[in-house]
């Protein structure tokens, strides 16, 4: 499984459900996308990377054709 990672920016808070089934933001700033290629990404925040959130891969499309997640490369 190849894993790629991308630098990108959250613009505006975007909505994921944690594990518990809670919603939650992703807050706006800096953040990595990683894409493991089995329709999901995990978006890391944070200023030592330590939150992470799980979202589909059309959650993360549609977050940035609506201009909420920027990516950076």
């Amino acid at each position: 499984m190849t894993i790629t990672t991308h630098s990108a920016r959250i613009t505006s808070p975007v909505p994921y459900r944690s594990e518990s089934g809670h919603a939650h933001h992703i807050p706006k700033g800096p953040c990595l996308v990683e894409n493991t290629g089995a329709g999901s990404v995990e978006i890391c925040w944070g200023a030592k990377g330590q939150n992470i959130a799980a979202l589909t891969l059309d959650d993360m499309l549609s977050a940035q054709a609506g201009g909420q997640l920027v990516l950076l490369d």
